[in-house]
């Protein structure tokens, strides 16, 4: 990363208050192309909710939020989509009624623009088929296009809201706890379809996750929230050792052995 490369994400700031508690408390962090951040802490930490103040779905009390260099703290979750921030929830986030196929679809559709005229609606909507079919293979969940999206196992649910976002063709990609409720079989497809987005080297990457193996496996850099406030930021070995981590998100105290 050239030195004074401006930030695809940035929080500057950042600080939510509900009632005299401060959920997030002027967290600034920043975000490049190419790297997955694991953003991890204890429960009750506030991981969730910078989650939620980054992508829209809170607005701060206080600080800002830019995307590319543009400050898009005014703007809603579907504004911050359109410019290219993806999230993917902790529960699933689909039309459960409607056929897997059609959930990857209407996601390129909303790419593309949505609009088509009478003339080419047709051709535009077989371009959108072929163009969620080809993500339902990358994502291994082509033998079940057609089935309801509510009758999938969990781990085939989040497999799906991850091809969701891919069709949206983000360059944030947010994932939080995705594998949350999966059973050890599952767990480890979801995991190589976040591998495979970090190996493109264009994307920019930010994963709350508890599972400290998950962590390692995953993150080029750890940031760590207690209390709300930024305790740690550094390479995964680096914080995981530090004294501050183990006290705050390990329970060990300083200077225990």
């Amino acid at each position: 990363m050239a030195a004074g490369a401006v930030p695809v994400l940035e929080t500057r700031g950042l600080t939510i208050r509900f009632g005299g508690h401060a959920a997030v408390d002027d967290v600034s962090c920043a975000f490049h192309r190419g790297s997955l951040t694991a953003i991890v802490g204890p429960n009750g930490a506030g991981k969730t909710t910078y989650f939620n103040l980054v992508s829209g779905q809170l607005r701060p009390t206080a600080g800002r939020v830019l995307l590319d260099g543009e400050d898009v703290t005014a703007l809603g979750p579907a504004l911050r989509a359109r410019r290219g921030m993806g999230r993917a929830f902790q529960l699933t986030n689909l039309f459960p009624n409607l056929s897997v196929r059609e959930n990857v679809r209407l996601a390129v559709q909303a790419r593309a623009g949505g609009g088509a005229d009478i003339l080419s609606r047709w051709d535009s909507r077989r371009a959108w088929i072929a163009t969620a079919d080809r993500i339902l293979e990358e994502v291994a969940l082509a033998p079940v296009a057609g089935s309801p999206a509510a009758t999938l196992p969990h781990g085939d649910q989040r497999k799906l809201e991850v091809a969701v976002m891919m069709a949206l063709e983000p360059h944030v990609f947010m994932f939080d706890e995705p594998t949350a409720g999966m059973s050890a079989e599952e767990v480890p497809v979801v995991l190589d379809l976040i591998r495979r987005l970090k190996a493109s080297g264009d994307k920019t990457i930010l994963l709350v996750e508890h599972k400290m193996d998950v962590v390692r496996s995953l993150a080029d850099r750890i940031v760590v929230l207690h209390q709300g406030r930024l305790v740690a930021d550094g390479p995964p070995a680096e914080v995981i050792a530090s004294p501050v981590v183990q006290e705050a998100y390990l329970g060990v105290p300083v200077g225990a052995t």
